[in-house]
């Protein structure tokens, strides 16, 4: 979904990596613009590239502030350009988008249960040189008995130009109900390339053979070892805002990827 923000105050929050252009550019602004606590502010201001803007949006996560992130790293997909002139009127003019994260429940191999969430896909990794086996259902239907490979991912569409892109998933529009299920290097059945679920499906994933053949799930920035089981499905009581100029939005961009290659 895709409005308008509300900047009523003009105070911005400003947070940054800990690159020196990042810290150069926060200070800069924050002589120029000010920078409030988040609590007093509209909007956070993220100052870096795909990291800290992931790490800024779980941090803020269902807070309702939005977050606009300007480009001082290296990939910079989820960041707008760096200006620092006009600042407080690009905010108003930006498109703002809401997306809600995947939630990850696993249970490892000692009985343990872990809950994570992720923005951009929840993966699942061999830990050895050995592949990986693993069993797929959705919505308590098995759909793939046994899958051998190096892993897989489930995506939303924020992050179906990250990892799923570069496991030859397919690229989703970001108003699309739909999550993308990619395979790992699969090596049997050597053919399938995936799935496209709707959003309110819930996959279950298996680890068979996990004393032999261990398995990790990772959401983000969260890892979690030696999996037996995870089940993944989209938290629609979670949301996070994003914001990006209008001459590049994000539906702008993510068609721009569709044509890329």
């Amino acid at each position: 979904m895709t409005t308008r923000p509300q900047i009523r105050s003009g105070r911005i929050a400003l947070v940054g990596s800990d690159t020196e252009e990042s810290r150069l550019a926060l200070d800069s602004l924050a002589e120029r613009y000010g920078n409030a606590p988040p609590e007093e502010a509209d909007v956070i201001v993220a100052l870096g590239g795909d990291g800290l803007m992931l790490q800024t949006l779980h941090r803020f996560m269902n807070s309702g502030l939005p977050i606009y992130g300007m480009n001082r790293g290296s990939v910079g997909f989820l960041m707008n350009e760096y200006k620092e002139e006009d600042l407080l009127a690009r905010l108003g003019a930006a498109d703002v988008t809401t997306i809600h994260p995947l939630f990850l429940q696993a249970v490892d191999q000692s009985g343990g249960h872990h809950t994570a969430r992720a923005i951009n896909e929840v993966s699942l990794l061999r830990q050895t040189y050995q592949a990986a086996k693993l069993r797929i259902s959705v919505d308590g239907r098995q759909r793939l008995e046994e899958l051998i490979c190096d892993g897989c991912l489930i995506a939303t569409p924020a992050g179906s130009t990250a990892y799923n892109l570069s496991a030859h998933g397919p690229i989703l529009p970001i108003s699309a109900p739909l999550l993308a299920l990619t395979p790992i290097s699969a090596f049997r059945p050597r053919r399938w390339r995936g799935a496209l679920l709707p959003n309110r499906a819930v996959v279950d994933i298996e680890v068979l053979e996990p004393g032999k053949r261990p398995v990790s799930a990772a959401a983000d920035h969260t890892e979690i070892r030696n999996v037996a089981k995870v089940s993944v499905q989209e938290d629609t009581g979670s949301s996070c805002i994003m914001m990006f100029d209008q001459e590049h939005g994000w539906d702008e961009r993510i068609l721009s990827e569709m044509f890329r290659y």
